[in-house]
């Protein structure tokens, strides 16, 4: 069996067990919020905003995505806690090893249930984006084409901070002791998001930057590590699956 079939394997077994979980109605609930972040400010406060210069777009992500990139950093969190409870609640590690496909594939598996969760609150926020382009600054040039890059951008910083999430899950045995965990990393890399380019690069931390931060060089240099990042998580989590294998 290949390995992109074992995965998906895996993903389909993983979205079984999800269903007796709150894991669909968080993530929609969470992407409802944060949708309504920039909705809501723009009713409240929209004369601060359409008398500045520059990109709509970026006026909007620089009064908004702060807030929405916390609550979407919040959903990873509490997915990973529940992709992996449901393994130590149910024995479901013990279970997977005696399955005719390679438990390695669990951790591909649930990064890409977790990286495909994370798209539904981001099409809601994109929507949610061009609402309020669309009502508050007529007549935007490329707005279409500014959004997906955008929003693009925000999905793929996403990742890493999945791939961190999910590894420090896989350690925890106890689920509140992986949430508290992660909500603490989640407050203090918030605070170090107006760092320079070092600072961008913490998993925990990328999600708050923006595209228009970026010239076109640092923005592809920014996603070039968080790949690598995605690929040292997984290969941390296949050390410490061959150690916990050992060691039982």
């Amino acid at each position: 069996m290949t390995a992109a079939a074992n995965t998906i394997r895996l993903s389909a077994l993983e979205t079984k067990k999800l269903k007796r979980t709150g894991y669909v109605p968080a993530f929609l609930g969470g992407g409802l919020l944060a949708g309504l972040v920039p909705v809501l400010n723009m009713a409240v406060r929209s004369e601060r905003y359409v008398t500045q210069s520059g990109s709509p777009f970026s006026i909007l992500m620089d009064a908004n995505w702060q807030l929405m990139a916390q609550l979407n950093i919040l959903l990873l969190v509490c997915g990973a806690c529940i992709l992996y409870h449901t393994e130590y609640a149910e024995n479901g590690f013990q279970r997977a090893e005696t399955l005719p496909m390679k438990a390695s594939g669990l951790f591909s598996g649930k990064l890409c249930i977790l990286f495909c969760s994370c798209l539904l609150p981001i099409c809601l926020e994109t929507l949610s984006l061009l609402f309020c382009c669309t009502r508050y600054f007529p007549e935007i040039p490329d707005l279409g084409r500014t959004l997906l890059k955008g929003m693009g951008f925000e999905l793929a910083l996403l990742l890493p901070t999945a791939a961190a999430m999910l590894f420090l899950s896989s350690l925890c045995r106890n689920l509140w002791m992986c949430l508290g965990t992660g909500v603490i990393l989640v407050f203090f890399s918030s605070m170090l998001r107006f760092g320079n380019f070092v600072m961008a690069v913490i998993p925990f931390a990328a999600p708050y930057r923006m595209l228009h931060q970026f010239s076109s060089g640092e923005a592809w240099r920014l996603l070039s590590i968080a790949a690598a990042e995605v690929a040292l998580f997984y290969a941390a989590e296949m050390i410490y699956t061959k150690l916990r294998r050992y060691f039982q």
